[in-house]
């Protein structure tokens, strides 16, 4: 029998935050179509690539730490490679009050930049912690950033679930580390990995409302 879920962790990209406008600035400054770019984030998420190969793709031996700190620069003040509320699907807000109306404890948790931190934190969202890998010091899919968000949750493993769009990088690892991997829907990542035969070890939703009932 299943342990009751007491608390649930997040991830950040595609499964709080929509991440199409992050794509279409960088293709703005890589000087190529948004149908392009999008096109090329599809070929990682369906070969398992990291998205630096689609800037690769566009300019061979891109740098793009060399690339984000010039945009810094230039447009201190600017979005550029992150995000604010604007970004949030939807069904966040919403989906994480009812959570929480339910006794649920909520912690936001996934391999995000420094920035990133700040600008989560600035939309008072109804949740209980909020981290990043940059924080922790640690990355999906080590075990290590499990034990970390479990510590953080203050609850055993089993009365967790974790809410990602990823197999690789959330539902087998989640799973691994004795928490319920619930896969979300959406974004490539979301919809390709819904598919595939790992995807059996998840929860699957289409949405974060469907949590409401399910948890």
């Amino acid at each position: 029998m299943r342990s009751p879920t007491r608390a649930v962790v997040f991830d950040v990209g595609e499964t709080l935050i929509d991440e199409t406008r992050i794509w279409m600035r960088w293709a703005q400054r890589l000087g190529v179509t948004p149908l392009t770019m999008l096109g090329l984030i599809g070929a990682c998420a369906a070969n398992d690539q990291p998205v630096t190969a689609a800037f690769d793709t566009i300019r061979p031996g891109f740098d793009v730490d060399a690339e984000e700190a010039a945009w810094a620069a230039e447009d201190p003040t600017g979005l550029r490679n992150t995000f604010d509320a604007d970004d949030l699907y939807p069904d966040v807000r919403s989906a994480l009050a009812a959570l929480r109306e339910r006794g649920l404890h909520l912690v936001v948790a996934g391999n995000q930049p420094a920035q990133a931190l700040a600008a989560l934190r600035a939309m008072n969202l109804p949740v209980d912690e909020i981290r990043n890998s940059a924080e922790l010091g640690v990355e999906k899919p080590a075990p290590g950033f499990f034990t970390a968000v479990a510590e953080l949750a203050g609850f055993a493993p089993e009365e967790i679930a974790y809410v990602g769009d990823r197999t690789d990088n959330d539902v087998l690892p989640a799973a691994d580390s004795g928490m319920r991997p619930i896969l979300i829907r959406r974004g490539p990542w979301g919809h390709l990995h819904a598919v595939r035969p790992e995807a059996a070890r998840a929860t699957v939703v289409d949405s974060l409302d469907e949590l409401v009932n399910l948890l």
